[in-house]
């Protein structure tokens, strides 16, 4: 089971109360702990894994019973040399061959955030080695083991990651 909750009005934290309350019947949060590389996890329920983000106005929270990454970025311009350094040299094709827009400059990278949130490894080595699958928000793929999907509205790209399928 993996549950996914969207705001615009709730900060993260507040998200997360809601959203375990309407999934789990938690009535309050359990203790939060971060692992070496900043990774929450409720260590007295070790079987519930969640994920959280937040940009600007808007909170993503992702709920699952195996590990989950999940990101929200409110797309805004960046400096023009970002995509060059962040994206590997196919993700920049594709990227460019879009058309060089911020909103798809963004669809991968809330996909790179999710992933290395799954993996609860961070951002441990450089985006553009960071591989992702080139999906348009709505689609969901698959890349070395890991489920992703992507979404998006105005203003704000958001990607969920997973194990399996």
């Amino acid at each position: 089971m993996l549950r996914l909750f969207f705001s615009h009005t709730l900060e993260a934290h507040a998200l997360l109360r809601e959203a375990v309350r309407l999934t789990w019947g938690w009535e309050e949060l359990p203790r939060l702990e971060r692992e070496e590389r900043g990774k929450p996890w409720f260590p007295e329920r070790p079987g519930y894994c969640f994920n959280l983000s937040h940009s600007g106005p808007y909170a993503l929270c992702a709920l699952g019973h195996a590990p989950v990454g999940a990101d929200v970025e409110q797309v805004r311009p960046r400096r023009p040399f970002l995509p060059q350094r962040a994206l590997s040299p196919e993700e920049l094709r594709w990227f460019q061959v879009l058309g060089g827009r911020w909103e798809d400059f963004y669809t991968l990278w809330t996909m790179k955030e999710a992933k290395v949130k799954c993996l609860g490894s961070g951002l441990d080595r450089s985006p553009g080695e960071i591989s992702v699958p080139l999906l348009a928000p709505g689609d969901t793929g698959t890349l070395e083991g890991l489920t992703f999907t992507s979404y998006a509205g105005p203003g704000w790209r958001a990607a969920l990651c997973s194990p399996g399928g």
